[in-house]
This record gives C-alpha cells, sequence and structure tokens, in this order.
C-alpha cells in the first residue's frame, strides 16, 4: 500500500526528474560541459603529424619505426566529482511568493546533478545547519541521483541555525582531491566564514549559490505585522508602513549583500543570487557563461 504522502512524494520526485531531464538535455547541458572543466589531459592515439600540430607532441619512437612523423593526441579528462552543500537551517524555509528558499535550492541542486549525471560525473551531497545533518558521498548513477532528490526534498534537519564554517570545514576534511562544489544558502545568520571559505576555494572549485526572498530586499507596506526567526525563535512586530522601518531593512540587506561579494571576492568564488520568484535557469545559464569566458 501506498501512503498518500508517498504517493504525492514520488509525483514530486518524477516531476523534478522530467523537468531537469528536459533541461539538461537541452539549455543547460552546453553550459555545464563548458563551464567546468576535467582534471587534465589524457592520451587518446597517434596519428600522422599534420600542418599546425605541436612539434612537442611528436612520438619519435613511432616516427623512427614508420620513418613518418607521428603526433601524440590527449583529450580532456572529462569526468569530475560535484559536491552540492545544501542549507536546510530553518531561514531557508522562508517563502513569500513561489516557493521557499530551500524548494529553490532542491530544484537547483536536481538540475546541477543530472547536469553533472549527464556528463559521466560523480555527484554527492553535504546537508548542513550548524551542523552536519547528513552527507551522501560521489558516486554515479540514476538510482544514486534518485536517492539524492528524495533527500533534498524530505531531509529534517536538527538543527535550526545556520554556521557556513561547518560545511567548508568537512569538505576539507573529507574531499581531498579537488571537486565542484556548490554551496547553496542565504547566507545570513551565520559566524564568518572568510578564512575557511578560502581555504576551501584554494583547494576546490567553489561556487556560491545565494538564495534570496524579494521580502528580504524590500518590505511590502502592509502595516503592523508579527514577525518570527526562524533560527533564534525570537518574535516581534514590525511596522511595514513606516518609511524608517522599511529603509532599515533597505539598508540591512545591501549592506549584507556588499558584504557577501566582497568575501566571495577575496575568496575568488564565483557566484549568483537567485530570488525564490524568479526562474532560477536564468541565471545559472549567466553563471556558466560567466566561467566560459573567464
Amino acid at each position: 500500500m501506498i501512503y498518500p504522502e508517498t504517493e504525492e512524494l514520488l509525483k514530486r520526485v518524477r516531476r523534478i526528474e522530467i523537468k531537469t531531464r528536459v533541461l539538461t538535455r537541452g539549455v543547460m547541458a552546453g553550459g555545464y560541459h563548458s563551464a567546468f572543466k576535467g582534471r587534465g589531459m589524457s592520451f587518446a592515439e597517434v596519428r600522422e603529424y599534420q600542418t599546425g600540430d605541436d612539434v612537442r607532441d611528436l612520438d619519435w619512437h613511432v616516427t623512427a619505426r614508420l620513418n613518418r612523423p607521428h603526433v601524440k593526441v590527449y583529450e580532456e579528462e572529462r569526468e569530475l566529482t560535484v559536491m552540492l552543500l545544501v542549507d536546510l537551517s530553518g531561514s531557508m524555509a522562508f517563502g513569500t511568493r513561489v516557493r521557499t528558499m530551500r524548494e529553490a535550492a532542491a530544484e537547483m541542486a536536481a538540475t546541477i546533478a543530472f547536469s553533472a549525471m549527464r556528463n559521466g560525473d560523480k555527484i554527492g551531497v553535504v546537508f548542513f545547519t550548524d551542523r552536519i545533518e547528513g552527507y551522501i558521498p560521489p558516486k554515479k548513477g540514476r538510482s544514486h541521483m534518485l536517492r539524492i532528490i528524495h533527500e533534498l526534498l524530505t531531509k529534517q534537519p536538527e538543527g535550526v541555525k545556520t554556521d557556513l564554517n561547518v560545511p567548508l570545514n568537512h569538505l576539507m576534511a573529507t574531499e581531498r582531491r579537488r571537486l565542484i562544489a556548490f554551496m547553496m544558502s542565504d547566507f545570513v545568520d551565520t559566524p564568518d566564514f572568510a578564512r575557511p571559505m578560502a581555504m576551501a576555494a584554494r583547494r576546490h572549485d567553489l561556487v556560491a549559490i545565494r538564495l534570496a526572498d524579494p521580502l528580504m530586499a524590500r518590505l511590502p507596506r502592509v502595516g503592523l505585522v508579527r514577525v518570527s526567526d526562524a533560527e533564534t525563535g525570537h518574535e516581534g512586530w514590525l511596522d511595514t508602513s513606516s518609511r524608517r522601518v522599511a529603509k532599515a531593512h533597505s539598508d540591512w540587506f545591501e549592506a549584507q549583500s556588499r558584504k557577501l561579494d566582497e568575501t566571495f571576492g577575496a575568496a575568488g568564488v564565483d557566484h549568483v543570487t537567485v530570488a525564490t520568484d524568479e526562474d532560477y535557469v536564468k541565471p545559472l545559464m549567466r553563471l556558466f557563461a560567466r566561467r566560459h569566458h573567464t
């Protein structure tokens, strides 16, 4: 017997799989492939020298044996390891229009995971709050991918606060070989993480995806509203019709954004902001295009 909540979950998993499969076969496929390069070059074959070939690639043994110049041909090693670092803290459950930040992160993570799978790459996940909530080691295969999507949709964290130092330190401790890591978070209410981010970015190819809700940037003028902090539990009243309150809120968001830009820039981390009410494909493609041309 399939319980209603299980049946609904299977439908959600299937919807995400279908949507991401379409994306990763089309617009996302080329973007992902060109934006992330393999570890290096591996030997492919030997062929006869052609005008324009690098003489440093001459295979002298074959050249001497056949008495005609031949060169070694190399190809890029495309297999990569991709790690998703997904924030499950209380603030990620916030969303005022289309979806919550966690739902947006789950769908983007699934899209990246399917892109990696179609490219023949390994994919793993680290779930975190102010602690490690779960770890799925990198592997290949459709069943592995479906397990990841299932966990993205259903994982219930023990913690509610955010500490970005935790997943960054975990990444450094568990992953010795260079990989691509996508960190998905709203990047708020966390202890300073500049140093571990810079250290992680030196070893790995680290990409930051910042989730944001429109309400985080600008308050709607709807009068007195009762608000609650999902991570601290603090509750209070907010007068959204007050210009002073609205300005203080927008100033806070802009200051947060500037500080994050500085942190990402100092660490050399590519980053993009995705709003909960927008199509996440466009900002992801901008990110891929930017990386392709750098």
